[in-house]
């Protein structure tokens, strides 16, 4: 037995992963403080242990801009986080994506066509009086559009501030593209259910508005967060009677509202450190950091709200081979991403309007 099979029976880790993390090593060495690799939370135990920087999309976003003698930023992550990456960064900076073709089931849930037609619309019936609000999550194109038409980008830790600042400006608000973040919020802000409405994007329809409409809330939602229900709550309450349940603002407002409260993954995060030992945690969000929570903090008892939970598969797709074919194809461009300089300048508006406000 070789000295590196008796290290990965050692580890319980496969000679594959093992040799992928020496050649990634190699190159890092080589890049020095040219490279700087980001790991959203979602993924990946072996991408996280390469990773630089972790934290939320926007968060790693603007790291990244300020450490301006990292050349090379490259993004474990979905597409829609390396193009805010890519507009935030620093000149002489480029961002890359292990894996370019990892995108956002909910960001694709609106196009561009789409949500022209809905504006349109929108202001035939209530003419001037409306303001865009775009989550994160969200691609560049959606940003910007938000960004032209004098509205701004949130983040589920964000969103009270980025909405009652729309709505205090006298004006309806269209909420893209989580309706359950959007529903979420405006309940935490005192909003009546009449208050809010329902583009239903398949149809290209608004559903349920009225004279005292205030949120029109674009149809879109996280499939991972979406699958949460208030039985798994209940199920949750019964096999661990003393746990106190967090669950992401991305879950329908039922979940929320049963569980003892919710906040994004940085505020999930903060939480479960904040927690005293030998307290239970039953968390409803994606199950790779509900499983790194839990081993990072084994003085607790931290388990996931379903035991059907599951990983969000494009998250899946960045891998350590991907990581290190990205990495030796940087001097080729391979895995670059690029946001048209129109798009990123109205996407910019609507990031720096968010980022005034808070």
């Amino acid at each position: 037995m070789t000295g590196k099979q008796a290290a990965v029976r050692q580890t319980g880790r496969n000679l594959l992963e093992v040799e992928l993390e020496e050649r990634i090593a190699s190159l890092r060495a080589g890049l020095g403080e040219d490279l700087l690799i980001l790991g959203h939370h979602y993924q990946s135990d072996a991408v996280i242990g390469q990773a630089d920087l972790t934290g939320d999309s926007l968060k790693l976003a603007e790291q990244a801009a300020r450490l301006t003698k990292s050349r090379f930023i490259v993004f474990c992550g979905v597409n829609f986080m390396a193009e805010t990456a890519c507009i935030l960064a620093s000149s002489g900076q480029s961002v890359y994506m292990p894996a370019p073709q990892a995108g956002c089931p909910m960001a694709d849930m609106v196009r561009l066509d789409q949500l022209e037609a809905c504006w349109r619309e929108l202001k035939a019936r209530w003419a001037k009086d409306l303001i865009p609000v775009t989550y994160v999550n969200s691609s560049a194109q959606v940003k910007a559009f938000c960004g032209r038409h004098g509205g701004a980008v949130c983040t589920s830790a964000n969103a009270q501030k980025v909405l009652d600042w729309a709505l205090i400006q006298g004006r309806r608000v269209l909420f893209l593209p989580d309706q359950h973040l959007g529903r979420n919020t405006a309940n935490a802000l005192g909003l009546k259910p009449d208050e809010m409405c329902l583009w239903e994007r398949e149809q290209s329809k608004l559903l349920g508005a009225g004279p005292r409409t205030k949120v029109v809330l674009w149809g879109g939602y996280c499939p991972v967060h979406a699958e949460f229900s208030p039985e798994h709550i209940a199920e949750a309450r019964r096999e661990h009677p003393s746990a106190h349940i967090l669950v992401h603002p991305e879950c329908p407002a039922e979940v929320v509202q049963a569980a003892d409260a919710s906040g994004s993954t940085e505020q999930i995060i903060r939480a479960v450190e904040a927690a005293s030992a030998g307290s239970t945690l039953a968390i409803g969000t994606e199950i790779n950091l509900v499983k790194r929570l839990a081993l990072r903090h084994q003085d607790k008892k931290v388990v996931p709200l379903s035991a059907g939970n599951t990983a969000c598969p494009e998250m899946a797709r960045t891998n350590l081979a991907g990581l290190l074919a990205c990495l030796e194809g940087l001097p080729q461009g391979r895995g670059l991403v690029t946001v048209p300089d129109d798009v990123a300048a109205g996407a910019k508006l609507a990031l720096e309007r968010m980022l005034l406000l808070t």
